[in-house]
């Protein structure tokens, strides 16, 4: 079999998986799409009728950040990069990612979606910061990892965002094994 029969046969495959993966959240079956379903259920927020609204994927629903707004980032790897839109902000920044990486190159590097950690970051406090420092805000902002690992809060134990339980558990559920 030729690279390109072996290449088409996979990327069928891949379709297929996609198309079930559709069906399951009711948007394309791309890595934001599907981190903003994850984040829904594990965070309880209401996401935006419109997978186009600037800024702002939806608005928590409950708990103590009940009504505040919410830009849900899934990476495959936490490179120290962040999308950020500086003219339509939302309250917080929740990114979910896999392991932790510096941006490199990713030829030959496999990008499995899973999740190693979660963060929290308020937006406006940190677009200030970065400004501080100097920073060109827009698409893959060079955020520090001292950010990220102060708005940890998974696996870690957060004040801002405590997680039950069963939260911690469905966030496992796309964990390392996922891969």
């Amino acid at each position: 079999m030729s690279e390109l029969e072996e290449l088409a046969q996979l990327i069928a495959s891949r379709n297929q998986v996609a198309a079930q993966i559709t069906r399951v959240i009711g948007r394309p079956a791309q890595i934001g799409h599907v981190g903003e379903f994850i984040a829904s259920r594990v965070f309880d927020i209401a996401l935006e009728t419109s997978a186009t609204a600037k800024g702002i994927d939806g608005h928590f629903a409950s708990g103590f950040l009940a009504g505040r707004s919410v830009n849900v980032k899934w990476y495959a790897k936490l490179e120290g990069l962040l999308d950020i839109t500086p003219d339509s902000l939302p309250d917080f920044y929740l990114i979910m990612a896999g392991p932790r990486s510096a941006a490199s190159s990713s030829r030959g590097e496999v990008r499995p979606w899973t999740i190693s950690t979660v963060h929290l970051l308020e937006a406006a406090p940190l677009v200030a910061r970065l400004h501080e420092r100097g920073v060109r805000i827009g698409i893959a902002t060079s955020v520090r990892q001292s950010e990220f690992a102060q708005g940890e809060v998974y696996p870690s134990e957060s004040s801002l965002l405590p997680l039950s339980l069963e939260q911690r558990r469905l966030l496992a559920l796309f964990g390392k094994g996922a891969a």
